[in-house]
């Protein structure tokens, strides 16, 4: 057999295992970010994170508090929809390399059918078996990708929500920015002070919530609260000092309720 085709029917090989290598990469890197309920590390969502915060970071160069916040305040839900697009586009290139190795062909010709089998368009057809049953498959993957997307995003608000709404409660009761002295003093004058129980209680939750909710939701941790000068974890730092300043510095019963919310926080 000529050298020649024996290295170009080795080099059909490697671009196809290259190519499902590709595509495996896809996938585990949307399994891992929007299926496992844990904080778990990828490097293509982490470079495509970082990337992204470079570039954010560099449009708020500069800039005073206000507008960066309102800068930085797109880099997270930006991030999120890039997301999925960069994982079709990783797809459609691992399957190039499938249908190039199938049969090799111009890489416009590539491009158009393996687009055509991501997006379901149907536009770029073969007639072979093997090929059919590679168009479906890229058809499937595209179709998970893009439903894992739209069943995430309600997920990932309800969570924001439910986050921003404590912490707007607490700058009802601390102020903006939150201060331990506005805490007690609006608590004293409104007559609370030796009824904050139920406080510290819902802190308790939120601090469990959010603990369960920010590791399997990552990104979640990302996103900016939708006021400029309120901050989840400034709330969160001053629930904190609240809870500890009142047990240590007010003369008032003990109340174990707060000690449980410091101990969670």
């Amino acid at each position: 057999m000529d050298i020649a085709v024996i290295a170009f029917t080795f080099l059909r090989i490697l671009a196809f295992i290259l190519g499902v290598l590709v595509v495996f990469s896809a996938i585990v890197t949307a399994v891992k970010t929007f299926v496992v309920p844990r904080g778990v590390q990828d490097p293509l969502a982490r470079l495509l994170f970082r990337s992204t915060r470079a570039i954010f970071r560099l449009l708020a160069h500069g800039k005073d508090y206000d507008r960066q916040d309102r800068i930085m305040a797109f880099y997270a839900p930006v991030t999120l929809l890039l997301l999925p697009v960069v994982l079709l586009v990783v797809v459609q290139i691992g399957y190039m390399f499938i249908y190039w190795a199938m049969e090799p062909r111009p890489f416009f010709d590539l491009f158009e059918l393996s687009g055509s089998s991501l997006l379901t368009l149907g536009s770029a057809e073969r007639e072979t078996i093997i090929s059919k049953i590679l168009e479906f498959s890229e058809a499937t993957i595209g179709l998970i990708l893009i439903a894992l997307l739209i069943a995430y995003l309600p997920t990932m608000y309800a969570a924001f929500s439910r986050r921003e709404t404590a912490v707007a409660l607490w700058d009802g009761r601390a102020g903006t920015p939150p201060t331990v002295a506005m805490m007690i003093n609006r608590t004293w004058r409104n007559g609370e002070l030796t009824g904050t129980g139920e406080i510290w209680l819902a802190w308790q939750v939120w601090f469990s919530e959010l603990e369960e909710s920010h590791t399997s939701l990552a990104s979640l941790a990302f996103f900016r609260s939708p006021r400029p000068g309120r901050s989840w974890i400034t709330a969160a730092g001053n629930v904190l000092d609240s809870a500890a300043f009142m047990l240590s510095a007010v003369d008032i019963p003990f109340e174990p309720k707060a000690a449980f919310c410091l101990r969670s926080g």
